[in-house]
């Protein structure tokens, strides 16, 4: 028999443990965000920190996390997600397509810790990929364009010519021409996710060009304060921007990440996550159009709702076939629709658009 002292001991000691114990079970779980631009350039970034934000304040206090912006795409991403790992984040989220080599290096050097790469297609035990599908988005403000542009002509700025944005600027066209046949749509490429200035340098040129609505698959409102000063109309792009245009947005596709991050933290904490590839859209409640300027007429908004709720409903999808590439060549066959992998992997404009896809 024990000592009734050692048994005191034990027993403060056990106690102590399950105090030690509760106490790191209570402890939040560690998220880490690397944005390739600032947070308030009201687009791509504004849009996952949006997100970032939301599942904070949802978890009730069972998330911390953490953000660095302007975070270009090179060894400094490497040292940004290494650092991060190192200060015990349990899960690093990476914002841009361009993080992708060193988001692998790094996650090989640490296998405990959830990697996340946003628009990426490499993936490992503990590295998986997510994205929205931003062509849903585009697709639908595609029908608004078509409806409501006078010369038929629709005009892009258009960031790095990469599958992710070449499939935005085809599903533009193909929500476009689906209203009206007549469109055809031009592309300018500013090799940036963000430079307002060249942002502003491509729209003024489109505009030149005699395009009268605007789309852009870049990060900050200056296509969208460009087309307001030149009397043109224009989009939000993944998050609101009728307070830099208010005459000028017809509408914004507007980017819910907040789904996604709350899914990924949810399955870490309870110790489901597994390496894989997310990829959603208007279905899941990742992607919506939102927020229709006064210019819209009631019957051009309630068509664009109602091709969202086709979406939704898995009735509509924007690639399918017959479809022909800009050269006039059957690439889809009536009644088939591309796989994501087809979609991830999309090199080509489709027919209307005009202009090459630079090399």
């Amino acid at each position: 028999m024990l000592p009734k002292s050692f048994k005191t001991l034990a027993a403060a000691g056990l106690l102590a443990l399950t105090c030690i114990t509760g106490a790191s079970a209570a402890e939040p779980l560690k998220a880490g965000f690397v944005y390739i631009g600032p947070t308030g350039d009201h687009g791509w970034t504004y849009a996952h920190d949006v997100g970032r934000k939301q599942v904070e304040a949802q978890s009730g206090g069972k998330v911390k996390t953490t953000f660095v912006e302007n975070v270009p795409e090179t060894a400094d991403a490497e040292r940004v997600f290494r650092d991060m790992a190192q200060k015990g984040h349990k899960v690093v989220f990476a914002t841009s397509f361009g993080y992708m080599n060193q988001m692998v290096k790094v996650a090989k050097a640490f296998p405990n810790t959830v990697f996340m790469h946003a628009t990426g297609y490499k993936t490992g035990k503990n590295l998986g990929v997510y994205d929205v599908r931003t062509y849903e988005g585009a697709y639908m403000l595609g029908v608004v364009a078509g409806k409501m542009s006078k010369g038929n002509k629709l005009g892009v700025v258009a960031s790095i010519p990469i599958p992710e944005v070449i499939r935005n600027i085809n599903a533009f066209t193909l929500g476009a021409r689906s209203v009206n046949p007549a469109i055809t749509t031009r592309a300018i490429w500013v090799n940036s996710w963000f430079d307002p200035g060249k942002e502003r340098e491509a729209a003024l040129a489109l505009i030149a060009q005699g395009c009268d609505v605007l789309m852009q698959n870049t990060d900050s409102p200056a296509v969208v304060q460009t087309a307001q000063e030149k009397g043109v109309l224009a989009f939000g792009w993944d998050s609101d921007m009728s307070k830099f245009g208010g005459k000028a947005q017809l509408a914004a596709s507007i980017l819910h990440w907040g789904v996604i991050y709350k899914k990924t933290l949810d399955d870490v904490s309870a110790g489901t996550w597994k390496s894989g590839d997310i990829w959603w859209g208007v279905k899941e409640g990742a992607v919506n159009i939102d927020n229709f300027g006064p210019a819209v007429p009631a019957a051009v908004k309630k068509l664009a709702e109602e091709r969202r709720d086709a979406l939704k409903a898995g009735t509509l999808h924007p690639f399918s076939g017959p479809l022909k590439d800009q050269t006039g060549k059957l690439v889809l066959a009536a009644g088939k629709t591309f796989t994501d992998p087809e979609l991830k992997q999309m090199n080509f404009y489709v027919e209307g658009v005009e202009g090459a896809i630079p090399k």
